[in-house]
């Protein structure tokens, strides 16, 4: 009897160091799923692809949402340099439209980061949501064109190289001006002026796929979605944007008749819930032409 209690004795002192080995696995996954960037590249296929711009890379950040890694962005920035972009797209959210800081410090820390991308490559920047939640809009865009940054509001630019190009464009987020050009209207205007050129569509939200697909617009960079927050294997995500369940288009390639929408997990975090399997994402179009 003596030994049965030593034994329930012992196995009772393991548990709370059990218990203790559990909670800091767990909070270790949860501070790598929040402070590790990972960096995903993929590579597209076109047979519409102009021959000069095999090997394009596009370096996509979405949903910076003011976060910070490293002081001014430092381990932010050297990914994207890593990756060797010819041009960065911001495809919306770069600053937060919460409380969790105050609006001038969001602005410094997005002038702060700015200033380092620029010089790695051109940028180009779209808005997302919450800039036009925050108030800030008209500010934020005032020191990205003062770093040269090129914005697209319901706007395109030609990439050019070696007497080819290709047609970079990109949408205004629908919390912006009411009056402002359909999607399917700016990309018909695109078409009116340009041809049937090779189209890359910078677009903050990641339910498009089926509009910008009727439209044969070969590329989609997109965010918003957040990774689904909670990543569970075999599902998209446990929580999308507008807190529903198990959502969809929240990462990496989605083909829909010849149109790939390419979604990033994003960069920082707005929704009070922390990441889980789920780390800060960037993404990186290669473009391919099919021989």
């Amino acid at each position: 009897m003596a030994k049965k209690k030593a034994k329930k004795n012992k196995q009772r002192g393991r548990f709370p160091w059990l218990l203790l080995v559990v909670l800091l696995a767990i909070g270790a996954l949860f501070y790598d799923s929040n402070t590790r960037i990972v960096v995903s590249e993929y590579e597209l296929s076109y047979d519409t692809l102009p021959e000069s711009f095999d090997g394009f890379r596009i370096v996509a950040l979405s949903d910076i949402h003011a976060a910070m890694f490293g002081k001014d962005n430092e381990r932010l920035v050297a990914k994207v340099r890593v990756a060797k972009p010819d041009i960065i797209a911001i495809t919306g959210d770069f600053t937060d439209g919460s409380d969790k800081l105050p609006l001038d410090e969001q602005l410094a820390v997005a002038e702060a980061l700015i200033e380092k991308l620029v010089r790695v490559a051109p940028v180009y920047y779209i808005t997302g949501n919450h800039e036009w939640d925050d108030g800030g809009i008209w500010e934020l865009l005032s020191i990205l064109e003062d770093h040269g940054v090129t914005i697209l509001r319901n706007r395109y630019t030609l990439l050019e190289s070696a007497g080819d190009a290709i047609i970079l464009a990109g949408v205004d987020d629908p919390n912006g001006p009411a009056d402002m050009i359909s999607r399917g209207d700016f990309v018909e205007s695109i078409y009116e002026r340009e041809g049937d050129g090779f189209v890359i569509m910078l677009e903050h939200r990641n339910n498009n796929l089926p509009l910008y697909s009727s439209l044969g617009v070969e590329l989609v960079l997109c965010g918003h979605a957040h990774g689904g927050i909670i990543r569970i294997p075999f599902t998209d995500g446990l929580m999308g944007p507008d807190r529903q369940w198990f959502p969809t288009y929240t990462n990496g390639i989605y083909t829909m008749d010849g149109t790939n929408m390419l979604v990033s997990r994003g960069v920082g975090n707005h929704t009070g819930l922390p990441r889980l399997l789920n780390n800060p994402h960037i993404v990186v179009a290669i473009l391919r032409g099919e021989s």
